[in-house]
């Protein structure tokens, strides 16, 4: 062990960072970035709202980010107003928040793997404790499992995802339902992909009324092909978003990156139309590789999972050898697949039939 190791905190030793392969391929399909650049009418309102900041850059930006989150409350709707949204730098921030709010040392959150992997490593970060109550078999998730987790384990924090990150499936209704009325700390829905749900109304905006313990997150780097900006945000009671300032780095948001986001949310109209093309294109994989033999859940988010593999690492490797990066999630047999442009997916699609043929018995036969 180093000097320096030894230092490190004891919980951080022998750990490795966050990240996701980063190879110069021609079709990247990894990491559920949005495939489409930001288009030039909309990239010229967002310079016009930034060039606006750039001569009083000299003064701090404002720290509570109110014209942002009046923007934002609009794009939410359901009835929500500036002080029930709060913004940060990206929906890891905001989750980080949170838990050093009401998570931390002799505290627990509760998960349900296999789930966004953020979860517990922004857990560990904060010292709070992680336990995974696990998904079942199929990776669903049911009202009374969640019950029962919540009971058995009675967490500070509970983290809900949908549509789940890495199956792309939205939860019903009832688990949040289920999860709120077992619990006693808070309940987090993670909607990082809510946009490119079948049916809007999965989401949990509209049971925030009454629900002064529940939280629903989002992010601007899917829908908006924000990634590069860093914006993410949460609508929940205003006196838990109160509650969060305790927590936040002065200044923590950019005057750049607050008026970025307004000039993108300004041009949500347009940005939706590629949303549109994304979902379709993502129901096209779930149907080709259906085609193929290979089975794939019904996704409600910009990406598929895709079963049936004998040696998912191995079909990883051989469609990288066709050009096409997707991503090994650590699910025996399966592999995740961001949506593209019709040509990239085109090229995932030639490449699965490619690597069918040359190598079928890297794959099960169909049943």
């Amino acid at each position: 062990m180093s000097e320096i190791e030894d230092l490190l905190r004891e919980d951080l030793r022998g750990q490795t960072a966050y990240g996701a392969p980063q190879l110069d391929v021609p079709v990247q399909l990894n990491t559920n970035e949005n495939a489409f650049a930001i288009p030039d009418d909309v990239a010229a309102v967002i310079e016009e709202y930034i060039s606006r900041e750039i001569r009083g850059l000299n003064r701090y930006p404002d720290r509570d980010a109110l014209a942002l989150r009046e923007d934002l409350a609009a794009y939410l709707g359901h009835g929500l107003t500036p002080s029930q949204v709060w913004a940060a730098n990206g929906s890891n921030e905001i989750l980080q928040q949170l838990l050093q709010a009401f998570g931390g040392p002799g505290r627990t959150v509760l998960g349900f793997m296999p789930s966004y992997s953020m979860h517990p490593l922004l857990a560990r970060g904060t010292g709070t404790n992680f336990v995974d109550a696990l998904r079942d078999a199929d990776y669903t998730l049911s009202p009374g499992h969640v019950g029962w987790a919540i009971e058995a384990h009675d967490p500070d924090l509970v983290f809900l995802v949908s549509p789940n990150n890495p199956t792309g499936t939205a939860l019903d209704p009832a688990v949040v339902d289920a999860a709120y009325e077992a619990s006693r700390g808070i309940v987090v829905v993670d909607e990082a992909y809510a946009e490119f749900a079948r049916d809007a109304s999965s989401t949990a905006l509209g049971r925030l009324e009454g629900r002064p313990r529940l939280v629903v997150t989002r992010t601007m780097s899917k829908a908006f092909a924000f990634a590069g900006a860093r914006v993410g945000y949460l609508a929940a009671d205003a006196e838990l978003i109160e509650k969060l300032l305790l927590v936040r780095l002065p200044y923590h948001l950019s005057s750049l990156t607050q008026a970025a986001a307004r000039g993108a949310l300004a041009c949500a109209p347009q940005l939706q139309a590629e949303v549109d093309e994304l979902k379709h294109q993502r129901d096209r994989i779930v149907k080709n590789l259906r085609a193929k033999g290979l089975p794939v859940a019904d996704s409600d988010a910009n990406f598929v999972l895709v079963g049936g593999l004998v040696d998912a690492a191995a079909v990883w490797k051989a469609v990288l050898d066709q050009g096409v990066l997707v991503r090994d999630v650590g699910l025996p047999g399966r592999l995740r697949i961001t949506a593209g442009t019709e040509e990239e997916t085109t090229a995932l699609l030639d490449a699965f039939e490619i690597v069918m043929k040359q190598e079928p018995s890297l794959f099960e036969e169909s049943k």
